[in-house]
């Protein structure tokens, strides 16, 4: 029997409806705030575990067309594969519930949410995480927490908590925050970039008596400080806890009989944990101390084998590999916590050792390998026209959007030593390309308005390929001339735990994200923080230690940002490839004239000059590239020639049923386009040329043709035989 549970919480109002849809999954919620409506659904197979070393958690969050009324766009009318958005919403999801199961649990789990109704300020990334969260909570899964999202932003000052998203737009931040009532989970934060217009007086000239204003627009990058930071946290945390009290509230007499899970059928490797610590410590020790990733896994099965041979227990080969994991770990965690060294030798604070070079792709616009210990990442930089922006549309969009500023980072396995081939790019690659791409796109100049694409290949990786995504990414715009308003930097950051005692690690290498309690990312410049990702393995982590790590990443930014610095003021620039460009202004009526009759007077001049030109009709905005200053002032002359001509030809209004002879001027699948009178083309459609096909006529060929119907520049035309 369905029932329905009303909530409200956080200036949201909502209702979970039960035991109404799917009701042959494990658990189904039917979640709704205001008009967006999410489906999410919990199923997983009892009758097999699976025995690899990973939760079987696989999360997928998928936008329908139908939910705005719209039918999928393209050639094939059905949604396709996720776009990035989903795909980042189910990170999000997956990085926020992940935490909660068990190491042993062993059973493929499948999570999906379907978003089936929303609107253009439906936050359906807060809806999505929340309505994946009950479901889960509502499940019989033993381990189930209610777990919480919420996003935050400030605008003039206030702090709004679930804000929509056009009031989202206008604020300094994005924050989203998970978690349970006594921890943090998972946090996300980007500042955004704004213009602040400020109107002063000039009340020596006055207009009908009254003072002419001046207007000036002031453009803030609104990096966030450590200490601001960690204030908006607890108010997100505290939200966080009265929306878990909230649904608890509501939900827990509803919530199934948790089940009692076989765990995998794992041999207990205490034995030879003890065997190790024993005979072998040192040996281990020795091999820790081997950076590469690849290396290390080869020399740690290597050292379990001969283990096992020693003892001849080679059927037990994988438990003494968990257990020579185990120890290694310990290991690791010890020497951090008892010595203050980490396994590579380094100091808690310590950074890897840094080298950056400039343009080293000749013909690129702008790149940069960037290598910090053995993570490396070279990062290109190319610039183009507005035909070159990723169009693109989200589920809660009118329209369609351009994306100017496109950060893409790859992660080929040969990064880590591992034979695999290329691919697509993975949740992990856009989820990196994204947090690099937020953490740089508030610090570019508004009024630069050409596309930006910057590609991140990540070469070597040993952690941190993130963060060197973003100083690479910086540096190799500088190199192109994109004008960034400041540089910015990240570090990764770990924690160690062990009771009362803690240590906070800089620049974490892939041992320490492993086998470490927390990853914490942090992008931003000398100013502040524009990106920050967290992820924690354990409990909740006290905001007092956060807020020391985040000074502690302070440090090494403005370290790595100084080092950045000198390797600009270094720049060679490849003035050779660069693209030069021009733009100006005309009156917006007079765009028409310059793309003329089916395009063809902007055609010509792209053809004529061997340019690029882009034009916007709305504010009469003209921008040309091309390959020399010369190339463009040329260009922009003879447009402004073409504008100003009082002899342009006018169309005439042509008779229905006049014939007329015509000229051929071009040829195409669909017709044939017939000029009438100079500069006045009309199209001769295929099905009206008496069963003639295109291809049977040459440009330049005269033709009758008799006017079927006018509308202003278009004109259809039929053949006459004769």
């Amino acid at each position: 029997m369905s029932c329905e549970v009303d909530i409200k919480v956080n200036n949201r109002v909502q209702k979970f409806v039960l035991n109404k849809v799917a009701k042959q999954a494990n658990a189904s919620v039917w979640f709704q705030d205001g008009k967006t409506v999410m489906i999410a659904t919990l199923t997983y197979n009892p009758d097999e575990i699976v025995e690899e070393d990973f939760v079987p958690l696989v999360v997928q969050y998928v936008e329908r067309a139908y939910a705005v009324g719209r039918i999928p766009a393209g050639f094939v009318k059905r949604e396709q594969k996720p776009g990035d958005f989903e795909t980042l919403t189910a990170r999000i999801v997956d990085r926020s519930l992940r935490p909660l199961f068990p190491k042993e649990y062993g059973y493929n789990t499948v999570l999906t949410i379907m978003a089936v109704s929303a609107d253009e300020e439906s936050d359906l990334q807060t809806a999505a995480m929340n309505a994946a969260a009950a479901c889960m909570y509502l499940s019989d899964l033993p381990f189930s927490k209610m777990v919480y999202g919420v996003r935050l932003t400030r605008i003039d000052g206030e702090i709004i908590v679930n804000p929509t998203l056009s009031q989202l737009e206008k604020g300094e931040f994005n924050l989203f925050v998970t978690g349970t009532k006594d921890e943090l989970l998972m946090i996300e934060f980007a500042a955004q970039g704004q213009e602040e217009i400020q109107i002063i007086p000039v009340e020596d000239i006055m207009l009908d008596g009254a003072p002419i204003e001046n207007t000036i627009v002031n453009y803030k990058t609104n990096e966030i400080k450590e200490d601001d930071l960690i204030e908006i946290l607890k108010v997100a945390q505290n939200a966080i806890k009265e929306g878990v009290k909230v649904y608890e509230d509501a939900l827990k007499p509803f919530k199934k009989e948790p089940v009692t899970f076989e765990e995998r059928a794992e041999k207990d490797p205490s034995e030879y944990v003890k065997i190790i610590k024993e005979k072998y410590i040192d040996e281990l020790k020795e091999i820790i101390k081997h950076l590469s990733k690849s290396e290390r896994d080869y020399l740690l099965k290597q050292f379990a084998r001969k283990i096992a041979k020693v003892l001849d227990k080679e059927e037990d080969f994988d438990v003494i590999l968990k257990a020579v994991k185990l120890v290694k770990r310990e290991i690791v965690r010890g020497m951090i916590l008892d010595e203050g060294i980490r396994a590579d030798g380094r100091k808690l604070d310590e950074i890897r050792p840094i080298s950056i070079e400039t343009n080293v792709l000749p013909s690129a616009h702008g790149s940069c390998l960037f290598t910090r210990g053995q993570t490396q990442a070279l990062a290109v930089a190319t610039r183009g026209g507005d035909m070159d922006a990723q169009v693109y549309g989200n589920l809660t969009d009118k329209e369609e959007k351009l994306e100017k500023f496109m950060l893409h980072y790859n992660f080929p396995a040969f990064s880590v030593g591992e034979a695999e081939r290329l691919g697509p790019p993975s949740r992990r690659e856009l989820g990196h390309g994204n947090l690099a791409k937020r953490a740089i796109e508030p610090l570019i100049d508004p009024e630069f308005d050409e596309t930006v694409r910057v590609v991140s290949e990540i070469l070597e990786s040993n952690g941190s390929s993130s963060m060197a995504t973003i100083c690479a990414s910086s540096l190799a715009m500088k190199a192109a001339k994109v004008p960034l308003l400041k540089l910015a930097a990240g570090i990764a950051m770990g924690l160690v735990t062990e009771g009362d005692r803690y240590a906070i690690l800089t620049d974490i290498m892939g041992l320490e994200d492993h086998d470490g309690d927390m990853d914490f990312k942090v992008g931003g410049t000398y100013d502040g923080i524009t990106a920050m990702q967290m992820d924690i393995k354990l409990g909740g982590v006290p905001l007092e230690i956060l807020k020391e790590a985040l000074y502690q990443a302070r440090d090494a930014r403005c370290y790595i940002l100084e080092l950045m610095e000198k390797a600009a003021k270094e720049i060679k620039y490849n003035e050779d490839v660069l693209p030069k460009a021009i733009s100006f202004k005309v009156e917006p009526d007079k765009i028409i004239d310059i793309i003329g009759t089916a395009g063809k007077t902007v055609k010509d001049i792209i053809a004529k000059f061997g340019v690029t030109i882009d034009l916007d009709r709305e504010t009469g905005k003209v921008k040309v590239y091309g390959d020399s200053h010369e190339q463009l002032e040329e260009t922009k002359n003879y447009i402004l020639n073409v504008i100003c001509k009082d002899d342009k030809p006018k169309i005439p209004e042509f008779k229905i049923g006049e014939i007329i002879e015509g000229k051929v001027t071009r040829v195409v699948d669909f017709g044939l386009f017939v000029e009438l009178v100079p500069g006045v083309e009309g199209l001769l459609h295929k099905s009206k040329l008496n069963g003639k096909n295109p291809e049977d006529f040459n440009e330049g060929d005269k033709i009758k043709v008799k006017v079927l119907s006018q509308s202003g520049f278009k004109i259809e035309l039929a053949l006459v035989e004769g």
